[in-house]
């Protein structure tokens, strides 16, 4: 049997002997654990788990002792399968057609499928459907409730993984460490510097002679996860605003869209909060 490799994830309330129970379900299946993260914001629990099998596993068996571990410590869990298969990828978008027109764009080469996009606003769903892609409309001022409907039809369209196309909301760890390792976002900074929404009328304002965009991990820690990508591009004296957004944007859909490529064809490898791009 080939070598299998699983990502298993817990989200609840924190109590303790969780993470005992799923490693040992893990050491009984055969498993290696390789990494393990946890974390408990206000009371919140998070934990990720990558095993690897060697000699194979029985994936069913697997899943159900996952999920009785689940319902005996009242946490919601989930196993990711690394198949091989093409993943299913959600495009999170709010108003900005750049980045999503990217992705579809280069869809016959992308090396997965856009299954779902999802918007905080309906601007875009003319270009969803144009596309023939389901489009999920989840605004509101109830972050919780349009969290909810996101996992929903994410878990329904089975997406292996999301890419923040200019979403601009920040998701809570409720829904951020149910993706370990599957949310990438595009950030229009050189992080960590001018972090937030206004990075380019930051740069602008304060004369900066290089501005760029960062493509990274998206964890709890909202603009602080791993880098995958940047590229910087110069900024003239006598630039103005409009030209080093417009000049950025371009960029933002090109780098994003390199990021998204390089997770499907399995060349990004994250260790120690840094990410490692294999086959350069």
């Amino acid at each position: 049997m080939r070598r299998h490799e699983v990502g298993i994830t817990a989200v609840g309330r924190d109590r303790g002997g969780v993470i005992a129970a799923f490693t040992n379900a893990v050491f009984e299946s055969g498993g290696n654990i390789e990494r393990m993260s946890q974390n408990v914001i206000k009371g919140l629990f998070g934990m990720h788990i990558r095993a690897s099998f060697p000699r194979g596993v029985d994936a069913g068996a697997l899943d159900a002792a996952v999920g009785r571990i689940g319902a005996e410590t009242g946490m919601d869990v989930d196993t990711h399968h690394e198949t091989g298969r093409p993943k299913n990828v959600a495009v999170f978008v709010t108003r900005e057609p750049g980045c999503l027109e990217a992705i579809l764009g280069a869809r016959r080469t992308l090396g997965g499928r856009v299954a779902l996009i999802v918007g905080t606003d309906g601007a875009l769903r003319p270009l969803a459907k144009r596309h023939g892609i389901p489009f999920v409309l989840a605004g509101g001022r109830d972050q919780q409730a349009s969290e909810r409907k996101m996992l929903a039809a994410c878990k329904k369209a089975d997406i292996g993984l999301i890419a923040l196309a200019r979403y601009m909301r920040i998701l809570t760890p409720n829904f951020v460490w149910r993706y370990p390792e599957r949310i990438i976002n595009i950030h229009p900074s050189l992080l960590p510097a001018f972090p937030g929404a206004l990075a380019y009328e930051q740069a602008h304002e304060r004369g900066a002679k290089v501005a760029g965009v960062t493509a990274h991990y998206v964890t709890e820690s909202l603009d602080q996860g791993p880098i995958i990508l940047q590229e910087p591009f110069k900024v003239d004296p006598g630039d103005t605003l409009e030209q080093v957004k417009g000049r950025g944007q371009r960029l933002e859909a090109r780098v994003l869209l390199r990021a998204v490529r390089l997770h499907l064809a399995g060349r990004l490898d994250v260790r120690w909060r840094r990410v490692h791009v294999r086959g350069r």
